[in-house]
This record gives C-alpha cells, structure tokens and sequence, in this order.
C-alpha cells in the first residue's frame, strides 16, 4: 500500500509540475506578444504595416486553400495518361 500511494502521489506531483510549466510558458509568451504588439503601435508606419500583414495573411491563406483543398487527379487517369503517352512514345 505504501509503495502505491508514493507513485501516486509522485504521479500528482508530475502532473502539477508540468501544468506549472506550460502556464509559465503562456505567461511569458503572452508577455512576449504584447510587448511586440506595443512595439508595433508606436511605429510610425503602422497603417502601411498593418495593411502589408494583411496581404501577406491573404496570400498564405490563398496558399493554403490550394494546397488543401484541391482535389488531386483520379488515380486511373493517371494511369490512363501514363499509358497514352507511352503509346506516343512507341508509335513515333
């Protein structure tokens, strides 16, 4: 009994020791984050750079619909292709 209630509460202690940790490294990524979105408001030329983040967020995101969402070719038409241009090839 001694032996389970020692891992047990070794397991307790872990477990809080890892929830510590990952909310320190919220906090200080949090922190991180604000202080650079402070940096960036007091630039001069935060409209220009606001609207340049904008493009850039609309451009990864155009790429990232064309790579998700494109339906790739039928793998018999790829066969069927294949097989065309071989025919091609042989006859010539």
């Amino acid at each position: 009994m001694t032996r389970d209630t020692g891992r047990r509460r070794g397991l307790d202690e872990q477990a809080v020791l890892l929830v510590a940790g990952l909310a320190d490294l919220a906090v200080s990524t949090l922190d991180s984050a604000v202080g650079t979105v402070r940096g960036l408001l007091r630039r001069s030329d935060a409209a220009e750079l606001a609207a340049q983040a904008e493009q850039d967020l609309m451009a990864r995101g155009r790429l990232a619909l064309d790579r998700y969402a494109a339906v790739p070719p039928a793998h018999l038409e790829i066969l069927a292709r294949h097989a065309l241009a071989r025919r091609a090839a042989d006859d010539d």
